[in-house]
């Protein structure tokens, strides 16, 4: 190996090592997103609740799993992204991106399910 091309070997390693360090110092596509899982239930415990693990989030990506454990079908709406309808004893994620803080109603789009008590408040800080 000549000692020019041993040269311009450590140099490439060496740019690309301060761009590996500049990504992390400054924070690549992850930074300042989170990503939170929340398991739902709906249908428990009683047929026209949900019951939330988590009622709060960071800023970021929270990933939804909700699972029907009552004996009709639901759904699941929030922040303007919604599931489809969720049958007895089956499983749906809803992955939502909160970019803003605040106050995020959800609820049970099917007719009647809100108003008889399918409906919360999910808080993002």
């Amino acid at each position: 190996m000549s000692t020019l091309w041993k040269g311009s070997v450590l140099l490439t390693l060496g740019a690309l090592a301060a761009l590996v360090a500049a990504v992390a110092a400054f924070g690549g596509a992850a930074r300042g997103t989170a990503l939170t899982n929340d398991a739902v239930s709906a249908g428990k415990p009683s047929e026209f609740r949900f019951t939330l693990a988590k009622k709060t989030a960071a800023k970021g990506t929270v990933v939804f799993k909700v699972t029907n454990k009552g004996s009709i079908n639901h759904d699941f709406k929030i922040a303007g992204k919604k599931t489809a309808q969720i049958k007895p004893g089956k499983s749906v994620t809803l992955r939502v991106v909160f970019r803003k803080a605040g106050k995020f109603p959800y609820m049970c789009t099917l007719p009647g399910h809100a108003p008889a008590g399918m409906k919360g408040i999910f808080t993002v800080r």
